[in-house]
């Protein structure tokens, strides 16, 4: 083929190409006007497609997200997080229903752990939230954590803005548990509500202060029958603890209650400190420094997501890494140093 015909079949493609995205961007408006109605399965299919790793639904989870964000960022965003079994889907069911019959809409973005094996997820947080699930003025959409720290789905921050969008006001996280990384929700709500068990054990006094150290308010859960005298004895344990802490620049002095789900004692109150804490920063213009730090963080972490992304699938890089793998397996060198030795060509390659 000569070059003229090389560069013809070029300027059709290109034209193909750009006609392709004419269609998407005609899809995409449609879309957006069925989000901004609050239609449900529009919702659900915008965050399937925000999960998804084809090329060209990134391409178009781009345009929804571009269309999208002159509606966002009107939402009150609550992440909840705590230890396996603190009871962190009952207490979003209750406090969901709540928030309801409040005049407010509920979007539940529920993360639950993927297996390492298998790379499945059971997604079952949806089944622990029989009434909420049923109920019009709420959403919940259980996302498989996969390999994104913190136990937060790769989109959760996205799938945040769609729910602003589709008109929830109230957009609650519930992540896989406590974790040294799990602290990345913190750096996408507004209020970060910390659940904590009585008489847990010592294994979790080493991710403890990290973790309440970011804590907005946080809840001593089960507070009833028999633990109900270990519940208090905790809540006040851990307001001694909080005094230690240096005080943060939103000068919020973080409330330690205990509650139950099973009699809903302390309901009502933990739900009127997230509304103290959420007055308090608004008035203060907290949010707003929030919501842009918060910003500036995902930019920066979806550019170095991106960066890695790319660079590690360029083929000629996947066949070394294969090679090092090999090395690696057979003892000829550590992993440290056959990562150090791949970092050192790529910069060569590529940043050079």
């Amino acid at each position: 083929m000569s070059e003229q015909d090389n560069k013809a079949q070029s300027e059709e493609q290109a034209r193909e190409r750009i006609s392709d995205l004419r269609k998407i961007e005609l899809s995409i408006n449609q879309w957006v006007e069925s989000l901004l109605t609050g239609d449900r399965l529009s919702l659900a299919k915008g965050i399937t497609l925000l999960e998804s790793t084809r090329i060209e639904d990134h391409e178009k989870s781009t345009l929804l997200l571009n269309a999208l964000l002159p509606h966002t960022g009107k939402s009150w965003r609550i992440g909840i997080t705590g230890v396996p079994g603190v009871g962190k889907s009952t207490l979003i069911e209750q406090l969901g229903l709540n928030f309801i019959q409040n005049g407010h809409k509920v979007a539940v973005l529920a993360i639950d752990p993927s297996s390492r094996l298998s790379a499945g997820s059971i997604l079952g947080d949806k089944t622990r939230m029989n009434e909420l699930a049923v109920n019009d003025s709420a959403f919940i959409r259980p996302s498989p954590a996969s390999d994104s720290l913190g136990g937060v789905a790769r989109m959760t921050r996205e799938s945040m803005m769609l729910c602003e969008a589709a008109g929830y006001d109230i957009i609650i996280v519930e992540t896989v548990g406590v974790g040294q990384s799990e602290t990345e929700v913190h750096d996408m709500v507004d209020t970060f509500l910390l659940l904590m068990l009585a008489g847990a054990g010592d294994e979790l006094q080493g991710i403890k202060r990290g973790i309440m150290e970011m804590a907005d308010v946080i809840a001593v859960t089960k507070a009833d029958t028999e633990n109900l005298q270990r519940a208090q004895q905790a809540r006040t344990s851990i307001s001694s603890a909080i005094h230690l802490f240096a005080g943060n620049e939103e000068q919020w002095v973080v409330p330690v209650i205990t509650c139950s789900t099973v009699n809903e004692d302390g309901i009502n109150e933990l739900l009127h400190k997230v509304e103290s804490h959420r007055i308090h920063i608004e008035s203060a213009g907290f949010k707003t420094e929030r919501r842009k730090k918060q910003n500036l963080f995902w930019f920066k972490k979806s550019l170095e997501e991106q960066i890695i992304h790319d660079i590690l699938n360029k083929e000629d890089l996947i066949n070394e890494i294969e090679q090092q793998k090999i090395a690696i397996l057979q003892n000829k060198i550590s992993p440290f140093t056959a990562a150090n030795e791949l970092v050192k060509r790529i910069k060569i390659k590529y940043f050079n």
